[in-house]
């Protein structure tokens, strides 16, 4: 079957995992629904929302190339509840010992809303590993000084 992203399906839930749900879809194929994509609150057991054998509607958000089907339990919902408005908290630069990373704003504060979570995820670890090697390079040639 043919399905354009952004469309909303019935499934019937056929596993659960601890990442997430598979979902039967019409025509025999299956895609799972992340454990993000659940609910609009804070899922940390999918059991408590859904279970197997369950119809669910779903929303397509992307089938990849290698054909696995990424579905949205909570997107498929009519209206997402609003988020209450809390006050927004001034975002003061990070202060750092070392003078390349002085002055650099939280990944969260410059991240936008549409930016999917896997996306932060990659972008924190890449800044992560980035700022363990140049520690490690400064503890090095610090030791390397003090032994001569």
């Amino acid at each position: 079957m043919d399905w354009q992203v952004g469309e909303i399906l019935e499934g019937k839930v056929t596993g659960i995992t601890k990442f997430g749900a598979f979902v039967a879809l019409p025509g025999g194929k299956s895609g799972l629904v992340h454990i993000s994509e659940v609910a609009n609150a804070f899922v940390s057991d999918v059991n408590e929302h859904v279970q197997v054998g369950q119809t669910v509607k779903v929303k397509l958000l992307s089938v990849t190339p290698e054909g696995k089907i990424n579905l949205s339990i909570k997107r498929a919902l009519d209206e997402p509840p609003q988020p209450e408005a809390r006050p927004r908290r001034q975002e003061q630069p990070i202060r750092h010992p070392m003078p390349h990373t002085a002055g650099v704003v939280p990944p969260a504060a410059e991240s936008s809303g549409n930016q999917d979570f896997e996306d932060r995820l990659k972008k924190f670890m890449q800044e992560s590993d980035s700022r363990i090697a140049d520690s490690r390079m400064y503890a090095d040639h610090r030791q390397r000084r003090r032994s001569r």
